[in-house]
């Protein structure tokens, strides 16, 4: 069963994102593995909490990834 996990910054993605995220990572799996697999593509859209997370040692906000900090 192919799994995808993605996790992304609370709020920052819309209800239509979240979709767009799913059918094109679903269908990403289907073109490598062939269509058999698309039954079973299981995709998590996962929201990490503002400032639950960081990169280079430094805490990342949404305000900071949207560039508005």
């Amino acid at each position: 069963m192919p799994f995808a996990h993605f996790k992304v910054p609370a709020g920052t993605l819309g209800a239509d994102d979240k979709r767009k995220l799913v059918e094109r990572t679903t269908d990403l799996y289907a073109e490598i593995y062939g269509e058999r697999a698309r039954a079973t593509t299981v995709v998590l859209v996962d929201e990490v909490p503002d400032g639950g997370w960081g990169v280079a040692g430094d805490v990342l906000t949404a305000a900071m990834l949207n560039g508005t900090a």
